[in-house]
């Protein structure tokens, strides 16, 4: 049980005030959309490759996102409405799973949030068959020699083959295969989650805490081939959303199999993260990029408090606020200096940036919404564990 103050459970009671408020017209305007970011204040909408400002359409990653905002909300205050809309984006993404093609290890990502929140909190059928399709997906990645599920699909951008290829941002898709473990009872499901997660713990996490985007492996004979510097900035450098992913990842595999060395990860890596919080809260894209330019990434403030409230959650009373406070102060410098509460903006969160080298920084994306809702209503008592 977290253990807030007065004036932060009136904060969070205020926050969560706000959230519902938007959400309560958001969903209506963009009830028929998937959502990825805003243009000009409007979400954009990836359910079709016409509309779709990736140009991937309804394969695109995080495209489960916007159904996991309001599934929290359904649950949060038991509006059937938000059910209602949620519903829409799995009948959408049916035709990704009828292709196949465009899926990758993201599945967890997109069904997890959508389909089997949808059968945790209602029991639905469809729900429970979209979330084991999609795990049979991302269990049919898993490299038995190299010991890791493969990340992307084809040939990478720089011509790369990315057949050994595997990233950090994939613990956080191996609770679908923990979900389909214990909804199937096959232990194969678990067992690829934690071959893979002890993979990631030996050889993307660094000695101080600190993770590798992604890292090639011999997809034939096994062993490491080299790291990459991925989403970062460069090779060695330090990710800000890949130490989320790995903090949060970490700390629900620890939930899910109950394995002390995840835990143990997960601290290990919460403590270099807090470590570097600058001292206004707000993130940048990556902890040892150069000064200038600077540029930040909500979304890991966001990602990062989720992972550490419940670590918060499952270690002693004496060490819970080593890792709520910074949570609490990376939310409460979202809240009071990122987050737009107006109607001139879809979104909540703003200046996110997918990656460093990117054209694009500092601009909505939907994963920011949802972290962040989620993280306050992990500290408000009313989530349930999506992951």
């Amino acid at each position: 049980m977290l253990h807030l103050c007065e004036t932060d459970k009136l904060w969070v009671q205020e926050t969560m005030g706000k959230i519902k408020e938007k959400m309560a017209w958001v969903r209506e305007k963009s009830a028929d959309k998937i959502p990825y970011t805003t243009i000009n204040g409007v979400h954009s909408d990836e359910s079709t490759v016409e509309n779709s400002s990736t140009g991937e359409g309804a394969s695109w990653w995080t495209n489960g996102f916007w159904g996991g905002m309001l599934w929290q909300l359904y649950h949060e205050t038991g509006e059937e409405r938000y059910a209602e809309i949620a519903r829409k984006s799995e009948v959408i993404l049916d035709s990704c799973l009828e292709e196949y093609y465009g899926l990758h290890h993201d599945v967890g990502f997109m069904w997890l949030p959508t389909a089997v929140a949808d059968y945790r909190l209602t029991g639905n059928e469809d729900g429970k068959r979209r979330g084991l399709h999609a795990a049979n997906i991302l269990a049919g990645r898993f490299n038995p020699v190299g010991k890791f599920i493969r990340a992307w699909n084809g040939v990478w951008g720089n011509g790369k083959d990315n057949t050994g290829w595997a990233i950090i941002d994939c613990l956080m898709n191996i609770p679908l295969l923990y979900w389909a473990s214990k909804e199937t009872q096959d232990p194969r499901f678990q067992q690829i989650a934690m071959i893979h997660a002890d993979t990631v713990m030996e050889n993307f996490i660094r000695p101080d805490g600190s993770s590798n985007h992604i890292m090639e492996f011999d997809p034939v004979n096994g062993g490491v081939v080299t790291a990459y510097g991925g989403q970062g900035y460069e090779l060695g450098s330090s990710w800000t959303r890949g130490q989320g992913w790995a903090l949060y990842g970490f700390i629900l595999s620890y939930i899910h199999t109950g394995k002390q060395e995840y835990l143990d990860t997960a601290k290990r890596v919460a403590h270099y993260f807090i470590a570097n919080i600058p001292e206004d809260g707000l993130i940048p894209v990556d902890f040892r990029a150069p000064k200038e330019p600077h540029w930040e990434d909500s979304t890991a403030a966001a990602i990062a408090a989720c992972g550490l409230i419940e670590i918060a959650k499952h270690v002693g009373e004496h060490e819970a606020d080593m890792y709520l406070n910074p949570a609490l102060r990376m939310l409460h410098a979202l809240s009071e200096q990122r987050c737009d509460w107006s109607k001139d903006e879809d979104s909540i969160v703003q200046k996110c940036t997918a990656a460093y080298h990117d054209e694009k920084h500092e601009f909505s994306i939907i994963y920011g919404d949802y972290f962040f809702i989620e993280a306050m209503m992990k500290l408000e008592g009313s989530d349930f564990l999506l992951w």
